[in-house]
């Protein structure tokens, strides 16, 4: 028989309390961290359907009949060419560098992926500085053959939607390249080799087996690229292309109408709820199989290309290097040679000083959350970890237009709730603390951004073995010290990119900043749009140009990756 269990017992105490083992704790602490996360991502998309579906729907008739018609078709029509011209652009030249050897094919590899440094509203500018009437072009023709108008000859016009879709295909394509040149990449030879041995030609290796097996890459770059251009609004509105995106701009800001601005969005979201959509179906039956052969069975081997037939593939892989990054560079720097007083404008400085706040801002927060949500899944892997922290990098799925609508309804409902507080409790007012200032801006490019700082630092914690925690265990490390003098400096090469990334893409960051921003506050990107939709370009260009040599860094980074044709 038992003995009882007497009060103050220790048998009593350990019954009553009993003690939480560490693992749980930490399993505890990642699942309320990772669902918190979660719930700051998805807040202003909720927000957002309030939004729409609250007031009196008063405005919803007109953006129905006159608005939504034309704006869905426009985007629809500027969405297809996107994606017809970003795919030819990406998969060609993916192909030709990874299948065959010709002069600068080296240079090249890394060079496509260039364009990507370019916001498209820069590319946009220096498109109609070379393309329009006054421009060196048109004016090369008028001297060449003698013509004295716009009436003696024809021109496209860059201000349309197939010049639209032509400039966001120039700096969108290195989307679609990246991604088939990975796959290209993973196939290795084999299947290339066997279709040869059968007689095939290259083109037809192509069509009916290289192309086939990445069709769920290209698909994949296709939507990044689509939701980018779903996503634009300097570029479009500086070449009158009247999008779902500027639609949302001009009822919210011209009409006045947040809700039918908010409604506006609903729909954009929507089409990029498809997108992913479509681009989880390509997937659907997608399997990767590593095959540990030798580095010479990885390797592809590429046919080597002599006379007309190597100048022809030079050409076919500088063509998108020239139109998407060269030229619009070329452009922007004429202004700059003409006018370098613009560096000297106090203004620029502000702008930049701002920029640099709030791109280190998101950066350090960006990274941190990314750590910890892949320190969480390593440490105790957990489905409602793992499915929170999906959820928390879903942001970069939504337009910044949608994103900062529904920020600002739940921060200013935040500030007003905050005031309202302590108005009765302690009789003083806290009026703004979150809307309306630059704090506004780093959550939207956090929330926006978080997806590329987890991806790089999935990517470094995916190349530690999980055996390091272990033998650190057996040593006597707890885990905090083995996060510190282990996992934290093997991991910084990874840490560091991702927050340069980050970095580089809250400094390109427009449409989300310019409806967030304070009141006579600039950054580089909106400090350029504001110039620009005056039609002051030239004023511009100082700080696009900054914003170019700050957004190169990450295609720099992405090229050095791509110099070495050989798998890990």
């Amino acid at each position: 028989m038992a003995a009882p269990i007497h009060p103050g017992s220790g048998t009593a105490k350990s019954t009553l309390a009993p003690r939480v083992p560490p693992r749980v704790a930490r399993s505890r602490l990642g699942v309320a961290m990772a669902l918190a996360v979660a719930l700051l991502i998805s807040t202003p998309v909720i927000a957002l359907f309030v939004l729409a579906l609250g007031g009196d729907g008063a405005d919803w008739p007109h953006l129905a009949s006159n608005v939504l018609p034309r704006a869905f078709l426009t985007t629809m029509t500027l969405m297809a060419l996107v994606a017809a011209l970003t795919a030819s652009m990406g998969v060609i030249s993916a192909w030709l560098v990874m299948s065959f050897d010709f002069p600068g094919r080296r240079f090249l590899s890394w060079a496509l992926v260039l364009p990507l440094a370019v916001p498209s509203y820069l590319a946009a500018y220096g498109y109609v500085e070379l393309l329009d009437y006054t421009g060196p072009v048109q004016s090369a023709i008028r001297w060449a053959f003698g013509f004295s108008s716009m009436r003696d000859y024809w021109f496209p016009d860059v201000r349309s939607v197939v010049g639209a879709a032509v400039v966001l295909s120039c700096v969108l394509y290195p989307y679609v390249y990246l991604s088939t040149r990975l796959v290209f990449l993973m196939q290795g030879r084999s299947a290339a080799d066997v279709a040869r041995t059968l007689g095939a030609a290259p083109l037809r290796v192509l069509a009916r087996v290289t192309l086939p097996m990445a069709r769920p890459a290209v698909v994949a770059g296709m939507s990044l690229a689509l939701m980018e251009t779903l996503n634009d609004v300097g570029a479009v509105e500086y070449l009158g292309v009247q999008t779902l995106t500027l639609s949302v701009f001009s009822t919210w800001l011209n009409r006045g109408s947040l809700e039918g601005a908010a409604q506006l969005a609903c729909v954009m979201l929507f089409i990029v709820m498809a997108l992913l959509m479509t681009e989880r179906w390509a997937r659907r039956r997608q399997r990767f199989h590593a095959n540990r052969t030798t580095a010479a069975a990885a390797r592809p081997v590429r046919v080597g290309l002599l006379g007309w037939r190597a100048i022809a593939t030079t050409l076919a892989c500088g063509l998108p290097v020239m139109f998407g990054f060269v030229l619009p560079v070329i452009a922007l720097g004429g202004y700059a040679w003409r006018r370098p007083e613009g560096f000297l404008d106090p203004r620029l400085a502000d702008a930049l000083l701002n920029t640099v706040g709030i791109g280190l801002a998101a950066a350090v927060v960006s990274v941190i959350i990314a750590f910890a949500l892949a320190w969480s899944i390593r440490q105790v892997f957990q489905r409602p970890v793992f499915i929170a922290s999906r959820i928390a990098i879903s942001g970069y799925a939504v337009p910044g237009t949608i994103l900062a609508l529904g920020l600002l309804y739940v921060l200013s409902g935040f500030d007003n709730a905050v005031d309202t507080f302590l108005r009765s409790h302690a009789g003083v007012s806290s009026g703004l603390l979150l809307s309306g200032t630059p704090a506004a801006i780093i959550i939207a490019c956090v929330i926006r951004f978080l997806a590329v700082a987890d991806g790089n630092v999935a990517a470094g914690f995916a190349k530690l073995s999980p055996n390091l925690d272990q033998a650190a265990r057996t040593l006597g490390h707890t885990p905090g010290a083995t996060l510190g003098r282990i996992i934290l400096p093997l991991m910084r090469p990874a840490i560091l990119t991702a927050a340069a990334l980050v970095f580089v893409d809250t400094t390109k960051e427009l449409s989300a900043t310019i409806l967030l921003r304070p009141f006579g506050f600039n950054t580089l990107a909106t400090y350029v749009y504001e110039n620009a939709s005056r039609a002051q370009v030239e004023d511009a260009v100082p700080a696009a140009l900054v914003i170019l040599m700050v957004s190169i860094v990450p295609a720099l980074l992405l090229s050095r990756e791509l110099t070495d044709d050989r798998p890990d």
